[in-house]
């Protein structure tokens, strides 16, 4: 699997978390790569911690409390960075 394939599944399964818990009634292309989502309204702290439990869960990895900062919870794009770069230190 390429990079950009792994990219691109991880912000699908990112993306799809989100539409089903947050955002229900909106269509999946509703959710661009790059729309704020904390800034944007549409995650707040209480869903970035459902998020972090969903990552772990997914992604097989623990969220480290020093990992818990805006930049890497501030778009679906932002997450799968995030999300690579703890595959990485696997």
């Amino acid at each position: 699997m390429t990079e950009l394939a792994t990219r691109s599944d991880t912000i699908d399964a990112i993306r799809s978390f989100i539409l089903a818990q947050y955002l229900s009634d909106e269509p999946a292309d509703s959710l661009r790569d790059d729309d704020l989502l904390l800034e944007g309204g549409i995650i707040d702290s209480g869903s970035v911690m459902e998020l972090v439990a969903f990552l772990e869960s997914r992604f097989g990895f623990r969220v480290e409390d020093a990992d818990l900062v805006v930049e890497n919870f501030a778009t679906l794009h932002a997450m799968a960075a995030y999300v690579e770069s703890r595959r990485a230190r696997k």
